[in-house]
């Protein structure tokens, strides 16, 4: 028998190819997996939680509205919004904080009016009377007065109204016209007090010694004040003529 090399079958063509398509297609296949679990995928997101504290404020705030606020259904009376309603004092309580909405009569409420359940909505007619009291005494107290002779003329008298000074408008007006002819910076310098070194200043030439010892505490101290002027002199004529109104001529 002859010797001969054995030889390696080869696969076919066919075979081959049929092998690499294979290889292919495992390949391919791996490529195409998905990176994320199914469940991962498809799964739906969680609903985010509802904001439970600002509903409970929400809640807090429109019940605290409805405890200070009440609208009117048809059957309501006085008595029994503010007996169901917990309102101290009662239903009068409840009416004198309303009395704009509901007017004069208690009995007369209509459907849909929306009423205030505070004591304190409306103030009632006695605190309404004090705090027009304090209002006109306050106005009193802080009267404005013209800067001019009728100006000054009038808070001297309201001055000395308080300190229990006589005079009059007229008598004063009388004697400043003569004395000064209105000028508050009137000075006479040549009759024998200026002589004497205290001359007759202001409204109502007055000196310096009479000013002092007639000044009304609670008046400028200074001789050329119009007000304080008047209210000294005044006083001295009342000490000494009884009232300025007495006084016609120099004093």
């Amino acid at each position: 028998m002859s010797r001969g090399r054995h030889r390696r079958s080869r696969l076919s063509l066919t075979s081959r190819a049929s092998r690499m398509s294979l290889v292919l297609m495992a390949s391919s296949a791996g490529i195409a997996a998905p990176l994320f679990t199914a469940g991962a995928a498809n799964a739906t997101p969680a609903p985010a939680a509802p904001n439970s504290q600002v509903q409970q404020a929400s809640s807090e705030g429109s019940e605290s509205a409805q405890e200070e606020s009440y609208t009117v259904a048809a059957g309501d009376t006085l008595h029994t919004i503010a007996e169901e309603n917990g309102v101290d004092g009662g239903w009068s309580t409840v009416y004198d904080a309303n009395k704009d909405v509901i007017g004069g009569d208690p009995n007369l409420i209509l459907p849909g009016q929306e009423l205030s359940l505070s004591a304190s909505g409306q103030p009632s007619e006695d605190d309404s009377r004090a705090e027009q009291s304090a209002s006109g005494e306050e106005q009193s107290g802080d009267q404005q007065y013209a800067d001019n002779l009728d100006g000054w003329i009038n808070e001297a008298l309201a001055i000395m109204e308080e300190e229990g000074i006589p005079g009059s408008y007229e008598g004063i007006e009388r004697n400043i016209m003569r004395e000064s002819g209105g000028d508050p910076s009137a000075i006479n310098n040549t009759d024998i007090n200026a002589q004497n070194g205290t001359p007759s200043i202001g409204l109502l030439q007055v000196i310096k010694p009479t000013f002092d010892a007639y000044h009304v505490e609670g008046t400028p101290n200074d001789q050329y004040d119009p007000v304080a002027n008047i209210v000294a002199a005044c006083n001295y004529a009342a000490d000494r003529y009884g009232s300025i109104d007495n006084v016609d001529s120099a004093y």
